[in-house]
């Protein structure tokens, strides 16, 4: 999604990342969005959290949001990794709640009823936590380079 308008930043504090205009004062967001027939707008993605599986495109959100929605689930990261045939495959990082369990199978079981049988996770690694950024967010750098040869 590129954006402009008279409210959207001309680029970020002190200039770091260089210029981020194009041509026409389009500022590119990093999201990865669909607008409807009816004109509503919705996120799907960061254009760098989209998982390029076998030509098409596998949200994490969406994978994410599905496995939390699994009562055990406490919190849920979902990278690409690496695939000799399909480019990269989804993998889900998984954190359970204290004093609940989850095995692999149950969390792809339930994932089965929420996203498309191409999305499903090749893989599901549970953690103790996951790490995060300074601002709260899931750091998905640090997953993607502990996980990445899996």
């Amino acid at each position: 999604m590129w954006v402009r308008g008279p409210w959207i930043a001309s680029g970020y504090y002190r200039g770091e990342g260089g210029d981020k205009l194009d041509a026409e004062g389009f500022f590119p967001t990093g999201d990865v969005a669909t607008i409807d027939a009816d004109g509503y707008l919705q996120l799907v993605d960061r254009a760098k959290d989209v998982i390029k599986s076998g030509g098409e495109w596998v949200s994490s959100i969406d994978l994410e949001n599905a496995a939390m929605s699994h009562p055990a689930v406490a919190e849920a990261a979902v990278i690409g990794v690496p695939h000799p045939k399909w480019q990269e495959r989804p993998l889900l990082i998984a954190v359970v709640r204290k004093g609940q369990s989850a095995t692999r199978e149950e969390l792809l079981d339930h994932l089965a009823g929420h996203v498309a049988k191409w999305w499903l996770p090749d893989d599901v690694v549970f953690v103790d936590e996951l790490p995060h950024t300074a601002t709260g967010k899931v750091s998905k750098l640090q997953l993607r380079e502990k996980f990445r040869s899996r």
